[in-house]
């Protein structure tokens, strides 16, 4: 593989290398939004929301959309929703493996 290529992945992970984008592309996996709804569900300020989506949009992750006034925001392929899935069920199996050994040492202990 090209080392351009690696490069081009390594930027698209690090795009994702933000807990608030992580969240955005959460929620604009389920449907579109705007900043002000995107706001609201985050409980953050507008220019944070702002500047994420600004990265996203800049690493073409997502699109934006003119709908008179209003900006909407979606994810430009739907399989990031899907890497977003699987990436939650390989935490749940590493946090799974980390209480089994939790409750190993604690057993150890009280022997």
């Amino acid at each position: 593989m090209s080392d351009q290529l690696q490069i081009i992945k390594s930027e698209f992970f690090r795009a994702l290398a933000h807990p608030v984008r992580i969240r955005i592309l959460e929620i604009l996996s389920v449907g579109e939004r705007s900043v002000q709804e995107l706001q609201e569900a985050l409980h953050l300020d507008q220019p944070l929301v702002s500047q994420q989506l600004a990265v996203l949009r800049g690493k073409n992750i997502v699109i934006a959309q003119k709908l008179g006034t209003t900006v909407k925001y979606a994810v430009r392929d739907p399989l990031v929703g899907d890497l977003l899935k699987t990436a939650r069920l390989i935490f749940e199996n590493q946090l799974s493996g980390t209480q089994t050994m939790l409750r190993e040492l604690r057993r150890e202990k009280r022997d």
